[in-house]
């Protein structure tokens, strides 16, 4: 199977059409090595896909008919990403006080319930 249409069926990629311009960017690495779309894909290759700025690698396991559901995809690829790709570009969560300065702007409305639950007990 082409490597394009693997990426394709195991869900990396939308559309045909966006794995064959990955591999063509040299965004798709098959043993270290930049690839066209139309290389083969074979079982216990390792491949490397640069997409939204981390790194995934897996390894063949076997190669699907055609495109499969999300449940199944682990059973024609193993992930072996390594956690530290996503450590830089994970988001971390802050809630909006962080954001805002301190006495600027409308309070929250969990705020004026403090306020007001505050000014009632007075």
């Amino acid at each position: 199977m082409r490597i394009d249409k693997y990426l394709w069926s195991t869900r990396y990629f939308k559309t045909r059409n966006m794995a064959s311009t990955a591999c063509k960017k040299g965004h798709v690495k098959i043993n270290d090595q930049a690839i066209k779309p139309s290389r083969e894909v074979y079982p216990m290759d390792k491949i490397v896909v640069r997409k939204n700025q981390v790194n995934y690698e897996l390894t063949v396991l076997d190669i699907p008919k055609s495109r499969v559901g999300a449940k199944l995809v682990d059973i024609y690829r193993k992930d072996t990403t390594p956690k530290t790709a996503f450590e830089h570009n994970e988001l971390l969560q802050y809630s909006k006080d962080y954001y805002r300065k301190k006495g600027m702007g409308r309070p929250t409305k969990k705020d004026r319930r403090e306020i007001d639950g505050y000014l009632e007990e007075e």
